[in-house]
This record gives structure tokens, C-alpha cells and sequence, in this order.
């Protein structure tokens, strides 16, 4: 298969390239309107308690549950007729927008409820309201509505808050983010490939096969909007995936190439023999990223599900370019793959000598790795216990719902959010709903369960429709609108905040109140717990799939029952290692001045989650291209313990420099993503650039060698029954178009080569 496509892009390189550049344009027109058809929710599921508590509350009651808030500040005072007109010309613009319900201002509302929207300082006060829509339909309209009503002048400043304006921040920070992403990302991958290949042409390959998976990209997510909900976090991961794999992979697709051409191949035979092997090695990779992200499709959460399929069409949009348009590019550019080399001019003004490519057996991995096995069994024991203690962090992990927080400080929303945290008795916000639906009974029955909800710890005030009750007492005459012929709900003021360890015991404590009949609890805390408890549920079966599909694939690609076993643990314990950085950095609040985010005690579940999936995959990337080299020297030499070390050692050498620049590559893809102002995609990105550059140092450098050395020939051993199945199975390499290198080994002279630089190698890792 692989070499038939070869051969086709090989024979008719400007049908293949014209093809490609048609789709590129297409792609990129028709998914330049991606971003406006995203949704910024995909969070939570209707099954919840507390979205059904929410949804009571909305079917039932105007604006029982505000989600939007207008924070008014006047210098001169809150009870200034500047603050007044304000508040007056806001509330006048609120009600023209059918959507927005339930509107309630501190200059409207009763005297005994007003001192709730007063700030303490007695300069601020605060408008509240309901916006009508599902999470992704809050966004697009309290952006609409921000633009209104937002202003500042005359001793009077207005900005949005609350839920709605977070989601609609959060938006439009993203989609700044993603420019200036791409903008740090793509040239410094193009410095940096120049400086791995010499040649400005091969530099220009990858980033040229990065664009088009840029394009495909969006062009995918685009029509993936027509068929289901796309979240807009998405946008900024897919891209960046797009672009790290499709670099990734032409990367070692050009590497090999100019391997082959420097081995006597012509341009034609070098792109087939390439994809015969680095193009095998890359549809494996892709096979692996593809079913990681996959597993993310059994959450109920579209936010997981979008990212699942789009996942999935970018690693595969990726991997075709680079095994169907890289070889048509290289055939056309043929031995001009290496022209434009900037090594030259600069040894020219130094006087410096060309420099000669050394032999594996001579190149410092090659010696590195040997140093290694030398001392295997230490370096395995040292390296895995160092790898636990930086992932002993995560074993105090706490997670929650991401709130204003994870936004700047200079974001409206964050502002309205810290302003609600410090100068109101009680965040609004943050209220948690006691919803009774059907209630009938008598009004004594609320009353007696307000009163008892307001003796919980830090509650100071419950609303009903009995009165307000504070410290068990009645302080307030009753809010009659919190009752009908559907039911009863009751609104629990907190001071904590919902998303921390205490606003979760609180929580229970409030459960646990004897109540009057069924009850659903909504409000911040219970969505934030309702929400991590709906994805914990879900996350065994993700890592059962992810597991078993990575082991039957390494089996298929190895033909190796340990091989499989110890990459799988080897990811793992790379991945804890840096979810425990990302515990220390992000929860704990280290680096957090030089980082620019606010820690909250938390982290976002979802982005680890959507990390593991993702480093996961690249990670195994890197595993099976280094695999795939050891594998054909090991098929090339003796089947001896020797001949198992000297394959190992032949594979990092060969592939140490590839992989290492590979790894610096979508690292610097990643972390582009780490300029963003929103906290979680701060984390997603450091934490992916953390796992792959780990995995390319300290996994392949030092542990999968010493482990290699430890195991031996078991390495590559299998059961009868298995060993028949990979070898009906099995993806064995082509060798239809060998190179020279492959033919001297056919006939003998490599085998004799190899049991010599084995036997070396044993000699020296024995001493």
C-alpha cells in the first residue's frame, strides 16, 4: 500500500502537488468561518442534577438564577445620580433583549435585599439578570450585550461579569490566542528545522506540510460544525496538533530521505525506500494518536467528543500529506533537498573545514547510549525513582470547574468576579439553589428548612419564599416569586468560594439538611462537582481503550509481547511525572507571577485529561519511530543479547538527533500556546511541551535503552501462538526497493558487519 502510494506520487509529482494545493485553498476558505459556528460550552450534560435544577428554575421562574452581572463603581459614590443614570440607562438597555429576564438592580430593589448588591466600600453596586441559552448560546449573546452596555467615563465605569460574560471573554481571548500562537510558532519552527537540516529547502518542507495540515485544519473543523457541536477550544488544539504532527512526521520522513540519497539512491528510489520506512513508522504513529484522542469520544461532554473527531481527521490529514504530498514535493526538488545550506557561507568566513558526517559507531548518542547500558540496571532504578517523585505531586490533585480566574486580570469578567470576591457579603455568583419541584405543602415547611440551611458555616443568608433567614432566624420578609404551581426553590448565599475544598464539604453539609421533599441542589458548587464526577466515571474505560488499542498496535508493529508492555509503562510514568509539574506549577501556584495566571487551589479536569490523550500519543510517536530503527537493525544483525544491544545502540544513533529536534519542534508548538490568557490552555500547553520533551530526553536517552539492555533478547520475544499472529497479521516492512545498505545485508556483508560492531559494543558495555 504504502509503496504503491510512493510510486504514484513519485511517477506524477505535479498532478499529486497541484491536487494538494487546490485542497489547501478549499480548506482554508471554507474553514475561515470555523471560528463563528463554535459553541464555547460542551462542558456538561442535561442528565446532570444540576443543570436540571438550573433548567427548573429557568422553565419556571424569571431570572431565578442569574448568570449575568453588571458591576457599577462611581467615584462619587453609589448613591450618586451619576451611579443612578447609569444604573438606570443599563437596566433600560437589559430589558430591550428579549433573552435577558429577572432583572434586579440595587437601585430598584427592596431597601431589606438591596445591601446584598452594595459593595462594602459604598462605591460599587450591582445590576444582576438572567440570560436565556444553553452554554454555547450564553457566550455569543453576552458578547452582543457587553458591547452595549459596557462603558466608562463621567466618574462611571460599567463592566460585565458573571457566568455568561466569562464564557464570551473566554471566547474572545481564544481566538486572539490562536493568532498569536501561529504567529510565535511557525517561524521559530523554521529557525529551528534550518538549524537541524543545514538547507533552507529541507527546512521549508515540514513547515510547508505544517500549513497544509493547518488549512486541513480548519477545513475539517468547519464541517464538523455542520454535523455536530465543535467546542471552541478546539480551535486553538487542532491547529497546533495539525501543524506538531504534520511537522513531526515530514521531519522524519526528509531526514530519512537524505539518509537515502546519501547511501546512492536516486530521487525516485529514495522517496520509495523513505516511505517504505520512516512512511511505515508515521502511519503507525498516526494510528496510535488517532485511537488516544479517539478514546476521548466515550464522554458525554461534547467539548471531549469534538475534540475526539477533529482530533482524529487532523492526525489523518497529517500523516496523508506526509506519506502522499512530501514525496511529490521531494521528488520535484530532488538533490536540491540539501541546497541553500547556511553552514556554508558561515565556514567560509571562519575558515572552518567541512565538517565529515561521522559513523553511527563514532557519534555521540551512539556513545551515550553505550555509557547507558553499561550501567543499566542503576540508571533504570535512579531515573524511575526520580520520575515518581516529580509526579508525587499529583496524588493531592484537586480539580473543579473553571471560573473568571482562569482569565487575566485586565478581562472585565475577571474583574466583576474579584470585585464580587472582596467588597459584597456574598458572591451571587457562587449561590448554590435548593430546587423542589412539585412542592405544595404549607409555606412553615420552607421556612423551617431555610432556617436550617442558614445555620451551615458561611452561609448568610437563605432566600425563600417563606422570607430570608439568617443564622436561623427570619430577617426579611418573604420573595414570593420563588414559589408556584411547579414547585419551590431556595437560594443559599455562600462566602467561600464553590470550586475549593471547602466550598465542596459545604456543599454536603447543605445535602445533608433534611428537606421536605425530593430536592435537587444546583448553583457553582454543584455543577463544578456534578461535572468532575461525570467525567472521573468515564475515565477508566478512556485509559482501558487507550491501553489495549497501544499495546495491539506496538504488538502488530514489534512482533514483541514485552515491547508493547514497556512502552506503555514508560509513557505512563513520563506523563505522571509531568502531571505532577503541572500540580506544583498550576495548583500549588509556583512560577505563577513569571507565568501570569492566578492560582486557584484547583485544576481544570478537562485539560489533563485532553493531555494525556494528546502527549500520550506523541509520546508514543517518538517510541515507535525509535522502535522501528532498532527493530531493523535488530532484523539486520545477530539474535543475540549482543546483537540486542548493539541494535539499540544503533537505533538511538541513528534516530537521537531526529527525534530530540522532533521533540523541540512541537514543544515550541505547544508552548506557543502558553502566551495565552486563559489559564487552562496556559497548562494544556506547557504541560504537552513538558511530557514530549521528557520523553525525548530522560525516557529515550536514559530508561528505554537501560531497560532494552536489562531485558535482552526478550525484547523481542513472543508466544508461538502471538508470533503467528503478527506474522499473518503483522505490518512488515516493504523491501521492494532496497537501498544499498539493505542489499549488502541481503547478502551476507551486513550481517558480518553487525555481529562485529555487536561484538564491539558488548565488549565495551561489559567493561
Amino acid at each position: 500500500m504504502l509503496t504503491t502510494l510512493a510510486r504514484f506520487a513519485a511517477a506524477r509529482p505535479r498532478v499529486v502537488l497541484g491536487i494538494a494545493l487546490l485542497l489547501m485553498v478549499l480548506c482554508g476558505l471554507f474553514g475561515a468561518t470555523a471560528q463563528a459556528h463554535m459553541k464555547s460550552g460542551g462542558f456538561v450534560t442535561e442528565d446532570l442534577e444540576s443543570v436540571r435544577a438550573a433548567e427548573f428554575i429557568a422553565d419556571h421562574f424569571t431570572g431565578g438564577d442569574p448568570n449575568y452581572v453588571l458591576l457599577i463603581q462611581a467615584e462619587d459614590g453609589v448613591d450618586s445620580a451619576a451611579a443612578k443614570a447609569a444604573a438606570q440607562r443599563v437596566t433600560d438597555q437589559l430589558r430591550t433583549y428579549p433573552e435577558v429576564s429577572g432583572i434586579q438592580s440595587y437601585w430598584s430593589a427592596r431597601p431589606d435585599l438591596a445591601q446584598a448588591l452594595r459593595g462594602k466600600d459604598g462605591r460599587s453596586g450591582i445590576v444582576v439578570a438572567s440570560i436565556e441559552g444553553d452554554d454555547g448560546e450564553l457566550s455569543e449573546r453576552a458578547a452582543k450585550i457587553s458591547e452595549t452596555v459596557q462603558t466608562s467615563g463621567d466618574g462611571v465605569t460599567v463592566r460585565a461579569g458573571g457566568l455568561a460574560a466569562v464564557f464570551a471573554d473566554m471566547n474572545a481571548q481564544i481566538s486572539e490566542d490562536l493568532i498569536v500562537a501561529e504567529a510565535i510558532a511557525v517561524p521559530l519552527t523554521g529557525l529551528l528545522l534550518i538549524l537541524v537540516f543545514g538547507s533552507v529547502v529541507a527546512a521549508a518542507l515540514p513547515i510547508a506540510i505544517g500549513l497544509f495540515a493547518i488549512a486541513a485544519a480548519l477545513g475539517i473543523l468547519r464541517a464538523l460544525t455542520v454535523v455536530t457541536d465543535v467546542s471552541m477550544y478546539a480551535l486553538n488544539m487542532t491547529t497546533a496538533l495539525g501543524l506538531a504532527m504534520a511537522i513531526d512526521y515530514s521531519l522524519f520522513i526528509v531526514s530519512r530521505y537524505r539518509e537515502e540519497l546519501a547511501n546512492g539512491l536516486d530521487s525516485r528510489a529514495a522517496v520509495v525506500r523513505s516511505i517504505q520506512t520512516a512512511g511505515r513508522t508515521v502511519v503507525y504513529s498516526a494510528l496510535v494518536v488517532a485511537l488516544s484522542l479517539a478514546a476521548l469520544a466515550v464522554f458525554p461532554q461534547y467539548f471531549f467528543k469534538s475534540f475526539a473527531y477533529a482530533g482524529i481527521a487532523v492526525v489523518a490529514a497529517a500523516a496523508g500529506a506526509a506519506v502522499i504530498v512530501l514525496p511529490a514535493i521531494l521528488v520535484l526538488v530532488g538533490d536540491r533537498v540539501n541546497a541553500l545550506d547556511l553552514r556554508v557561507p558561515l565556514r567560509r568566513m571562519f575558515r572552518r573545514p567541512e565538517p565529515t558526517e561521522p559513523q553511527p559507531e563514532r557519534s555521540l548518542w551512539y556513545r551515550w547510549v553505550v555509557g547507558v547500558m553499561k550501567r543499566a540496571a542503576p540508571v533504570a532504578v535512579v531515573t524511575t525513582i526520580a520520575l515518581l517523585l516529580l509526579g508525587s505531586p499529583f496524588l493531592s490533585a484537586h480539580f473543579g470547574y473553571p471560573d473568571d480566574r482562569a482569565l487575566t486580570q485586565s478581562a472585565p469578567s475577571r474583574q466583576v468576579g474579584d470585585a464580587l470576591r472582596s467588597d459584597f457579603s456574598a458572591d451571587l455568583g457562587a449561590s448554590a439553589y435548593a430546587v423542589l419541584p412539585g412542592f405544595r405543602s404549607g409555606q412553615g415547611e420552607i421556612g423551617a428548612y431555610a432556617a436550617a440551611l442558614s445555620k451551615v458555616a458561611d452561609v448568610p443568608a437563605v432566600l425563600s419564599s417563606d422570607g430570608v433567614y439568617v443564622n436561623g432566624l427570619r430577617a426579611a420578609a418573604a420573595s414570593p416569586e420563588m414559589s408556584g404551581p411547579a414547585g419551590t426553590f431556595l437560594s443559599i448565599g455562600t462566602r467561600l468560594d464553590p470550586y475549593s475544598t471547602a466550598g465542596k464539604d459545604q456543599l454536603a453539609e447543605i445535602r445533608a439538611v433534611p428537606a421536605p421533599g425530593d430536592v435537587l441542589f444546583g448553583g457553582a458548587a454543584a455543577l463544578n462537582q456534578d461535572s468532575v464526577s461525570a467525567i472521573a466515571d468515564r475515565l477508566p474505560l478512556a485509559a482501558a481503550l487507550i491501553a489495549v488499542t497501544t499495546l495491539i498496535l506496538l504488538f502488530l508493529f514489534t512482533g514483541s509481547l514485552l515491547l508493547p508492555v514497556k512502552a506503555l509503562l514508560l509513557n505512563i510514568l513520563s506523563l505522571a511525572a509531568t502531571f505532577g509539574a503541572m500540580v506544583w506549577i498550576f495548583q500549588d501556584g509556583h512560577l505563577s507571577g513569571l507565568l501570569g495566571f492566578t492560582p486557584t487551589g484547583k485544576l481544570d479536569l478537562a485539560m489533563p485529561i485532553l493531555m494525556f490523550s494528546l502527549a500520550f500519543g506523541a509520546s508514543m510517536d517518538y517510541e515507535v519511530f525509535l522502535l522501528s530503527r532498532i527493530r531493523e537493525e535488530w532484523l539486520a544483525g545477530e539474535k543475540t543479547a549482543a546483537g540486542n544491544t548493539h541494535a539499540v545502540a544503533m537505533g538511538v544513533a541513528r534516530t537521537g538527533r531526529i527525534f530530540t529536534a522532533a521533540a523541540l519542534l512541537m514543544s515550541i508548538v505547544f508552548l506557543a500556546l502558553a502566551s495565552s490568557g486563559v489559564a487552562a490552555m496556559k497548562l494544556f500547553g506547557i504541560g504537552c511541551a513538558l511530557a514530549v520533551l521528557s520523553d525525548a530526553t530522560v525516557i529515550r536517552a536514559l530508561l528505554a535503552p537501560a531497560l532494552m539492555r536489562v531485558m535482552g533478547t526478550a525484547n523481542w520475544w513472543a508466544p508461538k501462538p502471538l508470533a503467528a499472529l503478527h506474522r499473518r497479521f503483522g505490518l512488515a516492512e516493504e523491501t521492494n526497493d532496497p537501498s544499498p545498505r539493505v542489499e549488502a545485508e541481503s547478502a551476507g556483508t551486513g550481517d558480518a558487519a553487525s555481529r562485529t560492531r555487536a561484538d564491539r559494543v558488548a565488549d565495551l558495555v561489559s567493561e
